[in-house]
């Protein structure tokens, strides 16, 4: 049994345009940094590594993730909105000649076409939980579950300006 040799990957190996295209476009199709490593054939430390040392491989990687990011970006406002859809329905429909007879290929059988029977605009209503991740992680300090309060350790009752109207009347 033969081992295969198996050549060492560098980093120069991927930062020629090819290769550059190849990590932004593995990026663009939602490849995790550890996926991409092993499609280079690199441990994931590697990668990590080489997007400190060599700029180019990072934008690569930015610049693919930033597309999908940018449709899931839309795809959660587009659910948190809600939107419209149209639903076409078609029909298997036997064409027929002058004569109304149905018409038949070399072999014998009916020629058939799809027709569009019928086209419904349908809504798909807004989202709340789209919504409220939307909130969450757009405007956290008024959405967020856990809000901060900071006591000073006093309680005002109210007592202390009471009393002090009440000395004031006194007197």
């Amino acid at each position: 049994m033969t081992k295969k040799k198996r050549r060492n990957v560098t980093y120069k190996d991927w930062v020629t345009e090819e290769g550059l295209i190849k990590i932004e476009g593995w990026a663009r199709d939602g490849l995790i940094n550890e996926d991409i490593s092993k499609e280079i054939g690199i441990h994931p430390s590697t990668l990590y590594d080489w997007q400190n040392k060599y700029p180019e491989i990072a934008e690569a990687l930015k610049r693919g993730k930033d597309v999908i990011d940018r449709q899931v970006e839309n795809a959660l406002l587009k659910r948190a909105l809600g939107y419209d859809y149209k639903e076409v329905t078609q029909e298997r429909i036997i064409k027929k000649d002058i004569k109304g007879d149905p018409m038949t290929d070399l072999h014998g059988f009916p020629i058939a076409e799809m027709v569009t029977t019928k086209v419904v605009t349908k809504q798909v209503t807004p989202d709340t939980t789209a919504q409220i991740f939307w909130l969450k992680n757009r405007k956290p300090e008024q959405w967020r579950d856990k809000q901060q309060v900071e006591h000073s350790g006093q309680i005002d009752t109210g007592l202390n300006k009471l009393n002090s109207i009440l000395e004031q009347l006194k007197e």
